[in-house]
């Protein structure tokens, strides 16, 4: 009798846990649909538009500018986009986001920094001034900081939601970032409106235009974007604060902490530093890429070995020798997602850097499982994007600086024009996903003839013509012609 009690309580308890654990792990699922949901609404397509940024602000070493999150491609998407043009000794403002975003390196070269939460100082740089004075005085003028990264044009830098970070220019010519964020990623919880958190500095950055885009719900309760937006100061986060509060709480005099507020600082977002800014780099760039690459290749990431203060933050796809797709006659495709950077995995995100030569083809193909953002770099190419009932959303061409969003299973396609096309695209999920429609690749080779032969009310040579005249796969040369095999 003892015994079956204890066999049925057990029993119970059994149930009891592996119910509540259920819970437990349906409750991020159970909230990543519904964030789906709250977006299903915002993808109805009728038009597509390349884009150009919308915004523009100067700063004393640079400029910022920002593309319109209000435009119904970034809705649909959950994405907002900015750019950077650092000049030479400027300094992006240590600053950190509401969501996960990615920096793609459009051009030049610099060094940056990350300050990851709990994690600890392992570099330790010295001051710009060598001091000859006691052991004490030369102990502090070592600077003990987190890890500095050197930074070049084809580097993807990924940053989680709220981890603070800078970038400074040490190179000889311009600085250019493109960054993506993703303002539906689940580490998002405040709103739809990417919000930029300025550690230093009076960036002015009149959130309420850059905010302002996906609160349509909010207006109809009464709040105005002006009223939004005169409750922002434009000043970074300390500015919020009392002044004694930050005497306290560093432990400072009271001049420092009015600093700290830079209130009367009007540089902008990119200042100037006035001598050149020393840190410390273990390594070459050079080094680094190789080590890293040995280490990727040395072992399978089981997610142990990465903690995540060590967790590789950055990714270069601009190497010709990294493409995962080459076609002499046609370009390369290079693609970036959690396998080959895990940090991706928790960010939600990937991309993928394009290059097609002269009149060559990305075959027609679309995304599987994410959102495809795609900007212009260089040359220029023709894209028609075509929606579910059929209808063309874009035909026509997309230059070098603009942006153009493909939402999910649309399909697309695109052509170089006679300078050569290319884009780097970033895309809303950690293994993104395409399914071509020709090429040896394609849907439609893996279809059975038969199929196609009563699909399309075509004879057997026709479907073989379908499956069989480009033996080319996902990149595609413009010399074969329509009736001519590879």
């Amino acid at each position: 009798m003892a015994y079956s009690s204890l066999l049925s309580l057990s029993l119970c308890l059994f149930v009891l846990f592996h119910g509540c654990f259920a819970q437990i792990e349906q409750v991020p699922w159970r909230a990543q649909r519904q964030q789906q949901q709250r977006f299903q609404t915002e993808c109805r397509i009728d038009n597509l538009n390349a884009q150009e940024p919308s915004q523009r602000f100067e700063s004393e070493a640079g400029v910022t500018e920002y593309w319109d999150q209000n435009d119904q491609q970034f809705q649909c998407a959950g994405v907002s986009l900015v750019r950077h043009n650092i000049h030479r000794r400027g300094l992006l403002l240590p600053s950190f986001s509401n969501a996960p975003q990615l920096i793609y390196v459009v051009q030049g070269r610099g060094v940056q920094g990350a300050a990851i939460p709990g994690c600890p100082e392992t570099f330790q740089s010295d001051s710009s001034s060598q001091s000859r004075g006691s052991r004490r005085s030369q102990q502090r003028s070592k600077d003990q900081h987190q890890k500095v990264r050197q930074i070049r044009e084809g580097d993807i830098l990924a940053l989680p939601a709220g981890v603070a970070h800078w970038i400074y220019n040490d190179g000889d010519s311009q600085l250019v970032l493109v960054s993506l964020l993703d303002t539906s990623n689940q580490a998002n919880q405040l709103d739809e409106n990417a919000r930029k958190f300025y550690l230093a500095g009076n960036p002015q950055q009149q959130q309420e235009q850059q905010q302002g885009g996906r609160q349509r719900q909010r207006q109809r309760e009464g709040q105005s974007r002006s009223e939004r937006g005169s409750r922002q100061s434009g000043s970074n986060i300390f500015n919020g604060f009392d002044q004694e509060f930050l005497e306290d709480s560093f432990n400072i005099e009271n001049e420092l902490a009015r600093k700290l507020q830079s209130r009367d600082d009007r540089r902008g977002r990119i200042v100037l530093v006035e001598d050149e800014l020393r840190v410390l780099s273990p390594q070459s760039q050079e080094e680094e890429r190789e080590r890293e690459e040995g280490r990727r290749w040395e072992r399978d990431d089981n997610g142990v070995e990465e903690t995540f203060c060590t967790l590789r933050l950055r990714h270069n796809i601009g190497d010709p020798r990294r493409a995962d797709v080459y076609n002499p006659r046609g370009g390369r495709i290079t693609s970036l997602n959690s396998l080959n950077l895990p940090i991706l995995r928790y960010l939600q995100l990937s991309a993928e850097r394009g290059v097609l030569y002269k009149n060559a083809i990305f075959a027609p193909h679309y995304n599987l499982n994410s959102h495809s953002v795609i900007y212009g770099i260089r040359g220029n190419g023709r894209i028609q994007v075509v929606r579910d009932d059929g209808e063309n959303v874009f035909d026509g061409e997309l230059r070098e600086g603009q942006v153009l969003t493909v939402p999910q299973n649309f399909a697309v396609i695109k052509k170089a024009g006679n300078e050569g096309f290319e884009w780097v695209a970033f895309k809303t999920n950690d293994y993104a996903k395409i399914n071509q429609l020709a090429g040896r690749l394609s849907a439609i080779r893996a279809i059975p003839e038969d199929v196609l032969i009563n699909s399309y009310r075509i004879n057997r040579e026709q479907a073989r013509m379908l499956k069989y005249n480009r033996e080319e796969s996902t990149v595609l040369s413009s010399e074969s012609g329509p009736r001519r095999r590879d």
